[in-house]
């Protein structure tokens, strides 16, 4: 029987272990150090996912681009969330006992009718994972673009931040951030990160941490701001990771 998250990437480097999935292109597992899934159920919260072509909350699901208004779908209504690829198969393109590289190539759709090719390496080592994004732009026009990521640390809330202590909004990312004594880091393409204790969600809520690498900011195909513009045949690339 064929898994809700569709086959399974194993990762190996030494003890540790994380499980990438063809639906979404996202994390399922790494113990001890992120909150996943099992393999016999759907993602819930967006844990581990990709996040593109926008991260975070677009709201109404209405942006003008060149010039020209488009209306994505309502998929969380009333806003547009986390991008188009979280329930799309990705292929494996390279693969190796410590690494897995997938891709997607997102076509012309109603609210964004741009062609998109999206590639993650998930690389495992001695320091952790790092994660290697890019995007191409493989269609005749210019495009918006943004992405994100969406790891939850397993680490809880109380011991992190303080009893009750909520959080859901975007700080500037800085290099790197400590969540206990998991790091997350990431390049000067990820000018934001965002961070979330999932109080309203009841599968995570307190228990583990979102902490989402993103290049723009909730809102950013309506405000413009961080935005990136894709030409045709313009590339774009990012790397982030995580360090137990």
């Amino acid at each position: 029987m064929t898994p809700p998250s569709g086959e399974q990437f194993e990762l190996r480097h030494g003890a540790q272990r994380v499980v990438v999935v063809e639906v979404g292109g996202g994390i399922r597992e790494w113990d001890g150090v992120l909150d996943g899934y099992p393999v016999d159920a759907m993602c819930k919260s967006a844990r581990g996912q990709v996040l593109a072509p926008w991260p975070n909350r677009l709201d109404g699901g209405r942006y003008e681009f060149d010039g020209e208004t488009y209306q994505l779908p309502l998929n969380e209504p009333p806003q547009a969330m986390h991008g188009l690829v979280r329930w799309a198969n990705w292929r494996p393109v390279a693969r190796a006992e410590d690494l897995v590289e997938v891709e997607h190539v997102l076509h012309p759709q109603p609210g964004y009718p741009f062609s998109l090719r999206l590639t993650v390496e998930y690389r495992l080592g001695a320091d952790g994972l790092t994660v290697r994004t890019s995007a191409e732009n493989v269609g005749d026009r210019a495009l918006p673009f943004g992405v994100g990521h969406h790891p939850y640390v397993a680490r809880h809330s109380d011991d992190v931040f303080g009893p009750g202590e909520k959080h859901d909004e975007a700080h500037p990312f800085h290099g790197e951030i400590e969540i206990g004594d998991v790091t997350v880091w990431a390049d000067e393409n990820w000018k934001w990160v965002q961070l979330y204790t999932g109080d309203e969600r009841p599968d995570v809520a307190r228990r583990c941490i979102g902490v989402e690498p993103m290049t723009c900011r909730r809102d950013a195909f309506r405000t413009g701001e961080d935005v990136i513009r894709l030409e045709p045949g313009e590339h774009w690339a990012g790397t982030w990771g995580i360090s137990p």
